[in-house]
Order: structure tokens, then sequence, then C-alpha cells
């Protein structure tokens, strides 16, 4: 393999690792502070998605990328604030079978609603004219758009790290984890935070949804695949860890490309694999802690 050639399949990785990162830790996040297992979080991606499909069809070829991609995250959390309300709010103290039962069941509901909404067929969106170019890189050419996934997650990533660690906001929401009556005695609305927590939750899901619009045909039934390497990736990285979020999903990145590269029938199976190796290592994840949502090393 030359220089060109590993360069691309590197940056291909950190695209794919991007983008399960800006989804993985919607999923962290609402398990950190919630202690909720959503498996109704890849429908927020599948709606974000889509939503970020009909909005850019809503004007001329290019010209609503940039507020779709805004505005689709900002409607899937406002409609995952109203779940949380109507729905959540009653489960937090349930068992996980609870939870887990009623969020399958709500995944499966919106399944249905988006295929009637939006029909079986798939779409794409096509990136703006300011990224829909290539970057030469040793002769070869790599997406810029794909850059611009890469430089989304880390703009996530810091921002999430400054949202926790400094601001009211994060004091709070891990105040609420480690003691919510006390909070509540402070005169916090704690039910009020939950449902912002779970709202930025639906909208990085829905931020990673309509970012890979580009990348791929999109349409009803992409939820079922993301979620399932967005709870490896928080599997690997330790639940309700932002940062085993990022730390996962750059190994299951790496390891995908590497398996597509060395075996590619055997491809799929490397990530589970992995899952199973970090496992009988360290059962909590690379970053995960039992006792404790939020570590300081996060």
């Amino acid at each position: 393999m030359n220089f060109a050639s590993a360069a691309i399949e590197i940056l291909s990785a950190l695209t794919t690792a991007a983008n399960l990162f800006v989804i993985a830790a919607g999923l962290s996040l609402v398990f950190g502070a919630l202690r909720i297992i959503n498996l109704a979080h890849g429908s927020f991606y599948m709606i974000g998605a889509l939503l970020m499909a009909s909005l850019f069809a809503l004007g001329r070829p290019g010209v609503l990328f940039w507020p779709a991609l805004l505005l689709a995250p900002l409607l899937t959390a406002g409609f995952g604030a109203v779940l949380e309300r109507l729905l959540f709010r009653r489960i937090y103290r349930a068992e996980h079978l609870v939870q887990l039962l009623l969020s399958y069941a709500l995944s499966l509901i919106l399944a249905d609603l988006a295929l009637r909404l939006w029909g079986a067929d798939s779409r794409t969106v096509p990136p703006p004219a300011a990224l829909a170019g290539r970057l030469s890189v040793g002769g070869a050419g790599f997406p810029l758009y794909d850059l611009f996934v890469i430089a989304l997650a880390l703009a996530v990533g810091l921002g999430l790290w400054a949202l926790l660690h400094r601001t009211r906001f994060g004091w709070e929401i891990r105040a609420a984890v480690e003691d919510p009556e006390g909070l509540s005695l402070c005169g916090r609305n704690v039910p009020a935070l939950f449902t912002a927590v779970f709202a930025l939750g639906a909208f990085l899901a829905a931020l990673g949804g309509a970012a890979v619009a580009p990348l791929q045909a999109i349409g009803p039934g992409m939820d079922s695949s993301i979620l399932v390497s967005a709870f490896i990736v928080t599997v690997i990285g330790g639940l309700g860890s932002i940062a085993g979020a990022a730390l996962g999903a750059a190994v299951i990145g790496f390891v995908q490309a590497m398996g597509t590269l060395w075996l590619p029938t055997w491809a799929p199976a490397f990530i589970f694999l992995a899952m199973i190796l970090v496992l009988v290592i360290r059962p909590s994840g690379l970053m995960g802690a039992p006792a404790r949502a939020w570590s300081e090393e996060e």
C-alpha cells in the first residue's frame, strides 16, 4: 500500500468515526444523565436525515443546505422534548427492561410513521458547492465534504466538553446524576433539565443524520443499522462517557476500514469482535466507570 492509499484509508476511517461519534455522543449523554437506554435514538438519526432531504428540496439546489443542516436537528430536538415529556419522564425510575420495551416500541412506531410520510424511496442530498470538490492527497482525491464531517465532529466534541465542564448547565447535569433530590431542593427544575438533556441527545442524533445525507442514500429503515453501530461505540467507550464515545468511534472507524481493506468478506464482523475483546478485558468499556457516569477524565 502506498502513501496515498494509506492516507485515504485513514481519512475514510476518520469520516466514519466522526459521524458515529456525533450520534453516539447523544446516546451516551442521555444514558449518563437520565439512565435511559434509548432504543429510539436511531429514529432521531433517521428523522434528521429525512427532514434534511425534505427541507433541502424546498429551495433551489444548494440554497437551503446550511439552513436545513441546522433546522432539521432543531426540529428533531423539539420532537424529542415532546416525547420525553409524554413518555420517557414516566419511566425514569422503572426497570431497564421497561425502558427497553418502551423505547423499542417507539422506534417501531416511528419507523412506520416515517415510511408513511416519506415513502420507501431513497433520497440523496448533494453537498454544497463549496464542499463539492476533492482534496488531492498524494495524487489521490478525497472528498472535501468528508473533511467537513470530521471538522463537525471535532466541533461537537469541543462544544460538549465546554458545555459539561464550563457552564452552569453542565454542572447541573452532573449534580442531577449524583443527587437529583438535592438539586431540586436548591430550586432547580430537574424535570425541565432532563427534558433539555434528552432534547440535546435527539439533536445530536439528528445532526449526525443530516450531516450524513450527502454521503449515502437516505430513507426509512436507516435507523436500525446506525443504532447497532452507535451502541457498539458506546459499549466499547463506556456507557455515559462522552470521551469514551469519541474513543469508541475511533476504534470502530479504524477497525471497519482495516477490515474492508484486508478481509472485505469479514469486515462487518470485525466491529463485533472489537466489542467482545474490549468487554473481555474491561467490561465497563475503555473509559466507563460503573460507579460514576461522568468522570473527571472526560
